[in-house]
């Protein structure tokens, strides 16, 4: 016997249309080159319609792919609702790539139009000999500010959206299909596609958004910080419509004084980033005796946020740290370290450390090398495995990578410990755990112990060749204030085990980054074996 509820599909278009009809008046803020936006969902909803119906007269819908090249702005927006909302995906392609990866993912998805934005029309340009399939540029510009360019066949965005029709009707879709794809970064091999469905990241929105994650309401304003193709920017095109939370769109700038001024002008009360960004504008705090206004939350995904830093958040501007895992195959957080507003600081912190528990609809587990299962004891490091409504189950149109395990598992290549209650603590990326002696030594938490100096800006370990015990750390720092590496080790010995000590301390002006602004330790380690290493000038 089933029951009498109506079923209605779960579709990105049902976010927007609720945001527009019960938040209509909530307002969307664009602060980006040449351009000071403000308008609200209502206004954003009829625009989306206008483009979707542009869309659907060149002959877009179900099994047709569309791609951006573009940062977050409000017609990037618009198009996350206008393309999937006629039964396209959108590829978001990341402009942070290098050229060759960003022309391989455009290749291998094979679309005809790529809409682009004023920041990105150098790279499109530069991208555009190289394009196989697209035939159709869309400059993403205000009207009648379409620029010279060598692109071919460049057609203005708000041209296009004033044929559209603005009483446009959502279709209804199949909410298993596709809707938006992303590619993972590349850093080991060609950069492989994950293909969202309507339901999933329907389902991932209000999971993640809600209470035990980010907690969001109509009472938040969220800076949208995460580029839009990275993860569909960590979900935040769709908190904001579906949470009634106001947005703020920054572009492509993020440097500490432009972000700093967005969170108090307009009354930012969650941020999301990874740590890089997040240190910096302490920094900017530090250094200018600024408050941040209303910031009540970070929420750093990406890498281990320092507990130093997560200290001076919570201590001097009483913002606490959402620290989440997740990944490009889990469209975006799986688990979250919510800690609530009445623990006290240290237990605030203890969880504030961890990668938290999986949220409604995300399952963890950890296996050995051969997959039998471990225990959760908080002690036993295994390969972490997860599965749920909104995690890939293969990559797109890569069959023969073998992504899930015979029993339904995603394989995602960290290690890691759980305990008892379901808590997740990463150890390592299987790459980048150093096994010392049959030993494993996480290298992410040594750099959260290095980073624990307060003359730390940044830290990273990597695995050098021992001819005893076949691999010791090194540890490579950036200094924010002199310090030794005698200093360095001693205030590591009473952290952490006196095996995982670093045989070397070497001092660098910089650390390389991936196009996610994670720290990237593959070509950090090109970097050392090239002795290309820019050691800091007077470093010890």
């Amino acid at each position: 016997m089933q029951g009498l509820n109506q079923d209605l599909p779960l579709l990105l278009s049902s976010i927007l249309e609720h945001g527009a009809t019960t938040f209509g008046d909530v307002k969307v803020i664009g602060r980006y080159t040449g351009e000071n936006i403000n308008y609200d969902y209502a206004r954003m909803e009829a625009r989306a319609r206008q483009l979707a119906s542009a869309l659907q007269r060149l002959g877009y819908g179900p099994n047709r792919f569309i791609g951006s090249l573009a940062w977050n702005t409000h017609r990037h927006l618009e198009l996350f609702y206008a393309a999937t909302g006629v039964g396209a995906a959108l590829h978001t392609a990341n402009p942070r790539l290098p050229p060759a990866q960003i022309a391989y993912a455009i290749n291998f998805t094979g679309y005809q139009t790529l809409f682009v934005d004023t920041d990105t029309l150098t790279l499109a340009e530069q991208l555009a000999p190289q394009l196989d399939t697209v035939r159709r540029y869309v400059m993403m510009a205000p009207a009648g500010a379409l620029p010279e360019s060598t692109l071919p066949e460049l057609l203005s965005y708000e041209d296009l959206l004033a044929d559209g029709d603005a009483g446009f009707a959502w279709p209804v879709l199949d909410e298993r299909a596709a809707c938006l794809l992303c590619f993972t970064s590349g850093t080991t091999g060609v950069p492989k596609g994950a293909l969202y469905s309507h339901r999933g990241t329907v389902l991932n929105a209000l999971s993640t958004g809600g209470g035990n994650a980010w907690g969001l309401s109509a009472d938040d304003a969220i800076l949208a910080i995460p580029g839009f193709f990275h993860c569909n920017g960590w979900a935040v095109p769709f908190f904001g419509p579906m949470y009634g939370a106001k947005l703020v769109l920054p572009g492509r700038r993020a440097d500490s004084a432009f972000l700093h001024s967005l969170i108090v002008e307009h009354g930012i009360t969650v941020a999301p980033g990874v740590p890089t960004i997040f240190l910096d504008l302490l920094r900017h705090c530090q250094e200018t005796g600024a408050g941040l206004g209303r910031l009540n939350r970070l929420f750093s995904g990406g890498t281990a946020p320092p507990l130093a830093m997560m200290e001076a958040y919570l201590r001097d501007h009483g913002v606490r740290t959402i620290h989440g895992w997740g990944m490009t195959e889990t469209t975006s957080g799986a688990t979250m370290s919510f800690a609530p507003h009445d623990l006290p600081a240290d237990r605030a912190l203890a969880a504030m450390r961890t990668q938290g528990k999986p949220v409604f609809g995300a399952a963890i587990r950890i296996v050995r090398e051969d997959g039998t299962v471990l225990p959760r004891d908080a002690v036993t490091p295994g390969h972490l495995q997860v599965r749920g409504h909104w995690s890939a189950a293969g990559y797109f149109r890569r069959p023969e990578v073998e992504a899930m395990t015979e029993d339904g598992w995603l394989q995602t290549g960290d290690v890691a410990t759980i305990d008892p209650d379901n808590t997740l603590h990463l150890v390592d990326r299987s790459k980048d755990v150093i096994k010392s002696g049959g030993e494993w030594i996480s290298s992410q938490a040594l750099e959260d112990a290095a980073a624990r100096h307060p003359a730390v800006r940044e830290a990273a370990v990597i695995a050098i060749p021992h001819p005893r015990w076949q691999e010791r750390p090194l540890l490579i720092v950036v200094q924010a204030e002199p310090v030794t590496e005698q200093e360095l080790l001693a205030h590591l010995a009473d952290i952490v085990p006196k095996w995982w000590l670093p045989d070397r301390v070497l001092f660098v002006v910089e650390l390389p980054h991936g196009p996610t602004g994670k720290l990237a330790k593959q070509e950090l380690r090109h970097w050392l074996a090239e002795g290309r290493l820019n050691v800091a000038a007077g470093a010890p």
